[in-house]
């Protein structure tokens, strides 16, 4: 009956490892790694009943399972861990808030100063012209690293601005454009291409390259096909279905909140 005998400590440290594995399940939830994420919460659920119950042989087996576990978890959840790492690596402080903000400890009213609906107009526009384009809108990470592969940019974010950069005849059409608040900040960005080997073959490299920044970082992409004008909203590698242009920026707004 000692574990009767808990400590203010023992309820604090009880508190904070709930609230930790609350806010894991969030950062995976909507993705594969969630089913292996519960998987691996049972496991070590039963590893502790069968502690308390004193089962030794069985205790063994799922201790033993735990501890090599760990290596797998390395490289099943080497995604997750990167765009965690990252986040928690900005070294731009207004980064850092954005980051514990997705966290939700505190409620924030912020408003969000990126343009929404003039991205969404803009694409709309595109969308209906058959003019290929790929937003990439930078979150709590750092883009630093694809920004220099392009032209910087200091850019106020309106809708004739967003046409006009990947109008065909444009120099600045290649490439995705990086947008920071309410600035355009990079145009010609050349981005990571996932090998991802699940995505449909009727994407081509604009899609493949929204997939490859949103696995490595916690930034949206929104792909305009120039094959077929559809509109393809792109977050944590996966692509976000979306009924029509007021629920794509209410997906938007979400997000980026």
């Amino acid at each position: 009956m000692d574990f009767l005998n808990l400590r203010i400590l023992d309820i604090v440290d009880i508190v904070f490892l709930a609230i930790l594995l609350f806010y894991i399940y969030k950062l995976v939830k909507g993705t594969v790694a969630v089913n292996i994420f519960v998987g691996i919460v049972i496991v070590w659920l039963f590893w502790k009943l069968t502690q308390l119950l004193q089962m030794e042989l069985l205790s063994s087996v799922f201790g033993e399972f735990i501890g090599a576990g760990i290596f797998a978890l390395i490289v099943v959840f080497q995604q997750e861990i990167r765009k965690f790492l990252l986040m928690i690596g900005s070294t731009n402080f207004t980064q850092r808030r954005k980051f514990l903000r997705q966290f939700r400890f505190v409620k924030d009213d912020t408003q969000i100063s990126t343009n929404i609906n003039a991205i969404v107009n803009a694409c709309d526009a595109m969308s209906r012209t058959f003019t290929g384009a790929l937003i990439v809108i930078q979150k709590s990470t750092s883009l630093d690293f694809v920004k220099n592969t392009g032209d910087k940019m200091n850019i106020e974010l309106n809708q004739p601005i967003i046409e006009s950069i990947f109008y065909k005849n444009s120099p600045l059409h290649d490439g995705a454009i990086i947008i920071e608040d309410n600035k355009i900040t990079a145009t010609r960005v050349i981005l990571p291409v996932s090998n991802d080997r699940t995505i449909p073959l009727r994407f081509g490299l604009r899609h493949r390259a929204a997939v490859g920044i949103t696995e490595k970082t916690d930034a949206i992409a929104l792909v305009v096909s120039e094959e077929t004008g559809q509109i393809s909203y792109l977050k944590d590698g996966e692509l976000v279905i979306f009924e029509d242009d007021v629920d794509l920026i209410n997906k938007l707004r979400d997000d980026l909140t």
